[in-house]
């Protein structure tokens, strides 16, 4: 299996976030993509290729470009009011506003497009941002070209972004940017397996009303883990999309036994569906020594989740999202892919 990789991501590094009242090294940091890395190479899983760079447009497809710009020219604009640090807003939308004008002021306009404190907006973030996407389209250019699988190693990760909003160490949806631009190549049918801790609203949220992509995801449940407002089981998608999108919301201390009969179910929801091709959304923040989550993986239990997922016999492209236990991280994304190459 090819393995992209962008040297752009570390670009992004914000030094420390608020977790539970304090300040905090960040969790989501250059030396994940690392040590993800190092370990491909360490088993030999194949080769690592560079990304190239593709048009701002795949990802002004999917996001609002307005939003996009922001992301890009942001801190520039905190540099010239004197600011230093990473530009993060200190007010959020609220419910029930009646005016969803977007601000002029660049305050406004933070509070507008991010729902939390955890990404941050640094002088180099854009390229880090843009990279990922890159990362991503490279991977899905590889499945387009015949490969059966490919690993876009993205940083920062994307399954939080929406639309128009970002959060969550997501700034641009690496996923559904490149499920959109496989849609444009002529797929008729995608689905996106979510197996991230925190559920994927961003992407359920893209394709929310689309029967052209399928979203499942399995995660923690949102009635008591971030991002709080998605991932319930009744969230079954609307209008054209209405039946496409499934959810598997599950309670802190799930172990393999529980978990992988979830993911037994959203296994055979998929095979019914047969999609032309399968993205993952590859996060091991289900591991049980995970700092910021509270299922109970082991390192045994990834390689079995690939060989699940290799049993649908589809092109599947494989986008890196969390994991932040980052002694064990390494080990257990690539155990993941090794257990697919092995099936």
């Amino acid at each position: 299996m090819k393995t992209i990789f962008n040297n752009l991501h570390q670009c992004h590094d914000s030094s420390m976030e608020l977790f539970e009242g304090s300040i905090v090294p960040a969790f989501e940091k250059p030396q994940r993509a690392e040590l993800i890395r190092q370990r491909i190479n360490e088993v030999h899983l194949g080769p690592i290729v560079n990304a190239s760079e593709f048009p701002l447009r795949f990802a002004t497809a999917v996001h609002d470009l307005r939003m996009v710009a922001f992301i890009e020219n942001a801190y520039t604009e905190w540099e010239q009011l004197g600011r230093t640090g990473g530009a993060i807003p200190y007010s959020f939308l609220a419910r029930g506003c009646c005016c969803n004008a977007v601000p002029v002021s660049l305050d406004g306009r933070l509070a507008y497009y991010t729902f939390d404190v955890a990404t941050p907006v640094t002088r180099t973030s854009w390229q880090a941002v843009k990279g990922s996407v890159d990362t991503a389209l490279t991977a899905a250019k590889l499945l387009h070209d015949g490969e059966r699988a490919a690993f876009a190693l993205c940083r920062p990760p994307g399954h939080h972004a929406g639309t128009d909003y970002y959060g969550g160490y997501c700034f641009l949806n690496n996923a559904a940017i490149a499920v959109n631009a496989i849609v444009e190549e002529g797929s008729q049918r995608v689905a996106v397996l979510d197996i991230d801790y925190h559920h994927g609203n961003g992407t359920q949220e893209i394709f929310y009303r689309r029967d052209d992509v399928l979203f499942v995801s399995i995660h923690a449940d949102p009635t008591h883990e971030f991002p709080f407002f998605s991932g319930h089981a009744d969230e079954a998608g609307a209008s054209d999309g209405e039946g496409f999108n499934l959810n598997f919301p599950l309670p802190a201390g799930t172990g393999w036994k529980v978990w992988s009969e979830a993911l037994g179910n959203a296994l055979s929801r998929i095979a019914a569906y047969g999609p032309d091709v399968l993205v993952v959304s590859l996060g091991v923040d289900t591991y049980h020594g995970d700092p910021i989550s509270h299922f109970l993986l082991g390192q045994e239990d990834f390689i079995r989740l690939g060989k699940r997922i290799a049993s649908l016999q589809r092109p599947t492209l494989f986008v890196m999202e969390g994991g932040y236990a980052v002694d064990e991280l390494g080990i257990n994304v690539v155990n993941v892919l090794t257990g697919y190459e092995g099936a």
